[in-house]
């Protein structure tokens, strides 16, 4: 049914129209909140710098000297909230906006000196920056002008590495490893880079002991004075006392606190004197099995030293989700040992959680609440399994006509879910080597639901699975659940009329089906680690659901002959079986715009087709596809768009549009898309960063044949709701929008306003309801509610929610 978001029935046109014009104001009047020995600085300006350190360059001028972009908002709103009586407030400063950038000569100079140090580090020996001021009418404009003179570049590369085992093994990943080569320019960041590079290199190989400041380089001929732009550079390993070393690993010592508090001082607690495989297993909180936590400590007795073992064992151990802190140390028994041997401390977090959460979604003619208890427990069988137990419930009512909120109750959902899941993969007669990218699972889930439509219909389904998800790379994910067995039972309320019954056939023989679905599903997913950077990227989510292959080919075996094309389809355990393919793939392309600000370009589209056992009757209700709400197109409710152009008032019965009230716009393919422009707002917001964005979406759903439309008996409408090519832009919805993300830090709430530019339901130019929101709103909705109603039309679509949209 309907997954109705919170919705807020107010006028809001006239108050954004009122903020906008204030806003418009202020961002011309900036100079006259200043004193009159102050300038706002208007522009800053680097001259004759490389264009590829043009914007490096730039980083280096003082924030508080960095003009606002001509079309940013932040200092309009910084002086709507922070003005008082013809001047800038000094205390009591609201978290709104950024202030202008005042004129400042000593951020100036700051800048200028930075500014020559990055050209000198760069190459530019003999750079020299100056910086000009100019001042008119309290703006000021200033210029960096740069003279850099020549750039240096590297003559000869040499090495003194007096350890022959350092200077192989330097050698030897050289190639692959070094940014320096002989005729390149000379760039302290390379330098830095490369000392980074020996460095991990050293600790990759067993080199415990080995520091950065063992790194340097000897530069020659580098001076500003020199006559020659010729620099030659001499690595140096310099050796401690002792000499450098490799370290072997001795034995692991994991040690689990006795609860949450961490270790007392004042306890003493008898370790455990049993090894086995190199590793001694002490757990004061005598909650948890050996194996499946020793299972993940990556740093075996008998081999060298490798950073990347130790950081792979404190990321699983984090990643079981069981231990809120993890502490790697090392210990030698004598200072001519050549083992190390490792000390993981581990302090538990709480095992059980319950979570509690509700909403209340309404809108002018439906009111409602939904409330689930989701119970949470990290270790239940003491191997740091997870299980999880939902119970959710739901009423939806019509209001209206002085009808009292809930008198008159038209949907009741209920659903109970349970899974568990154990971190690793449980494959019969094999055993996977654990992934090194990350933690691999494996989930059993089952779940009912029950959903009753008022004088429509019951249903109840059952669903039980099996799933693997494991990680390729840190970028790539993969999902494969082998098995998916649903069993769906529903039938139509003995009392409902029959014509309506006739009128919605195919809706009526979804919601009544009794049948069988086993199927396997695949996910593969592209750079989902990089949602919450600042970078440009793609991310890619693409999945395929199949069903019933295995069943048909069963039933073949069996002999039993069936005619799904005439009603007749082939049976398992006395109940037909569901034969489908369902692809489906979410592609965005993220565009980093520098600071916080962000481009993001959103394609969701799938498909879901029915074949052999199914030809006839189709997708189950649950597979099918709908466009809409909070992730889509913002502009509309979900489940409120489509199919194609169907137009639900041209049901000219009262009674049938209020049977068909609620009822979900399905469609057996969807393609929505989404173009979004994220900014911060405020970076103290009450404790919080308040970030902003301004979209637009398009989309709708579609049948990909006859017959699959929810008016099955009536042809025009059947034909209405069938993708073809040439109606595909007349049958797109559009919307637009603006929204506020209240992010702390690991939660983010979400709200966004949607406007309807454009609705698929009506013809011709009058699909174009933006010019009806603007001009004679007030007649068009009373004229659509009568025509329409129970339905009601609203311009603006208000969505609450957690999370970014996508």
């Amino acid at each position: 049914m309907k997954a109705y978001q919170y919705l807020i029935n107010i006028k809001l046109k006239s108050t954004a129209i009122l903020l906008f014009i204030i806003v418009l104001i202020q961002a011309c009047s900036s100079t006259k909140y200043i004193a009159d020995y102050q300038s706002i600085v208007k522009k800053v300006t680097i001259d004759s710098v490389d264009k590829k350190f043009e914007e490096q360059a730039y980083n280096y001028v003082q924030k508080d000297l960095r003009p606002a972009s001509k079309f940013s908002i932040q200092v309009p709103l910084y002086n709507l909230f922070n003005t008082k009586n013809g001047r800038y407030k000094t205390n009591d400063i609201k978290p709104f906006g950024t202030p202008p950038a005042i004129l400042d000569s000593t951020l100036v100079e700051i800048s200028r000196t930075q500014i020559q140090k990055f050209l000198k580090s760069k190459g530019y020996r003999q750079a020299e920056v100056t910086s000009a001021i100019k001042v008119a009418n309290k703006k000021a404009e200033v210029t960096f002008s740069a003279k850099p003179g020549p750039a240096y570049f590297i003559d000869k590369l040499t090495d003194s590495i007096p350890n022959v085992n350092i200077r192989n093994l330097y050698l030897a990943n050289k190639a692959g490893v070094s940014h320096l080569h002989k005729g390149m320019q000379y760039d302290e960041d390379s330098l830095t880079y490369e000392r980074e590079q020996i460095y991990r290199i050293m600790k990759e190989n067993g080199y415990f002991y080995f520091l950065r400041p063992y790194v340097n380089f000897d530069v020659y001929g580098a001076e500003p004075t020199s006559k020659t732009n010729k620099i030659d550079l001499n690595l140096n390993v310099t050796e401690p006392a002792e000499g450098h070393k490799q370290f072997n690993i001795g034995y692991t010592h994991m040690i689990i606190a006795p609860n949450p508090d961490g270790f007392p001082d004042s306890v003493r607690y008898k370790l455990s004197k049993d090894t086995v495989n190199g590793i001694i297993f002490t757990d004061f909180s005598k909650r948890y099995r050996r194996n499946p936590i020793v299972r993940y400590d990556f740093l075996k007795q008998g081999e060298l030293y490798d950073i990347r073992n130790e950081n792979l064992t404190y990321d699983r151990l984090y990643e079981l989700n069981i231990f809120k802190n993890v502490k790697i140390d090392y210990f030698r028994r004598d200072s001519t040992s050549n083992k190390i041997n490792a000390v993981i401390q581990l302090i538990p977090q709480k095992v059980m959680s319950n979570r509690i959460e509700g909403e209340v979604p309404f809108n002018g003619g439906t009111v409602g609440f939904n409330l689930s208890n989701t119970y949470t427990n990290n270790n239940i069988f003491r191997g740091a399994e997870r299980f999880e137990l939902q119970v959710k419930g739901g009423l939806q009512s019509r209001i209206g006509n002085g009808a009292k909120p809930f008198s008159d109750i038209y949907q009741r959902d209920f659903s109970i879910s349970s899974s568990i899941t154990v971190p690793r993969l449980i494959i019969p007669f094999y055993n996977p080597v654990l992934g090194g990218n990350g933690m691999p699972h494996t989930t059993f889930s089952s779940s009912y639901i029950f959903a009753l439509q008022k004088d429509v219909s019951v249903r109840r389904i059952f669903i039980n699975s099996i799933t693997y998800d494991w990680v390729e790379t840190k970028s790539k994910l993969h999902s494969f659940t082998p098995l998916n067995f649903e069993y769906r039972f529903g039938y139509l309320d003995p009392n409902v009329d029959a014509q309506t019954v006739l009128n919605n056939l195919y809706y009526s023989t979804l919601l009544g089906r009794k049948d069988l679905t086993l199927g396997m599903k695949y996910t593969y997913t592209l750079n989902a680690n990089k949602l919450n950077e600042y970078r440009s990227f793609v991310y890619l989510r693409a999945g395929m659901d199949i069903a019933g292959n295995m069943l048909q080919g069963i039933s073949k075996l069996g002999g039993k002959k069936s005619d799904p094309a005439n009603n007749d389809p082939a049976k398992i355990l006395g109940l037909p079986f569901n034969q489908y393919m369902r692809p489906e793939v979410d592609l965005r392309w993220y565009k980093h715009l520098g600071g916080e600000r962000q481009f993001v370009a959103r394609l969701n589209a799938g498909v879901a087709y029915a074949y052999g056992n199914s030809v006839l009757t189709g997708i189950p209700f649950e597979k099918q596809f709908f466009a809409g709400g909070s992730s889509g197109v913002r502009a509309w409710q979900a489940r409120t768009i489509g199919p194609g152009n169907y137009d639900r008032g041209l049901l000219r019965s009262d009674t049938l549009r209020k049977a068909f009230f609620g009822l979900d716009q399905l469609g057996t393919m969807r393609i929505e898309t989404n173009l979004e422009y994220r900014f911060t707002v405020a970076k103290k917001f009450f404790g919080a960063t308040l970030k902003g964005a301004a979209f637009v979406d398009a989309g709708n759903v579609w049948n990909l044949r006859k017959g699959e439309s929810i008016l099955l008996a009536t042809p025009t409408l059947d034909e209405q709701t069938v993708f073809k090519l040439n109606r595909f832009v007349q049958q797109l919805a559009i919307g637009t929008g603006v929204g506020l993300r209240y992010d702390v830090q690991y939660f983010v709430f979400r709200f966004d306003v949607g406007l309807k530019l454009k609705d698929p339901q009506f013809t011709g130019s009058d699909q174009w309801v933006i010019g009806k929101f603007l001009s004679g709103a007030r007649e068009f909705k009373n004229n659509y509610n009568a025509t329409h109603g129970p339905d009601t039309y609203r311009f603006l679509q208000y969505n609450f929610g957690i999370g970014m949209p996508f």
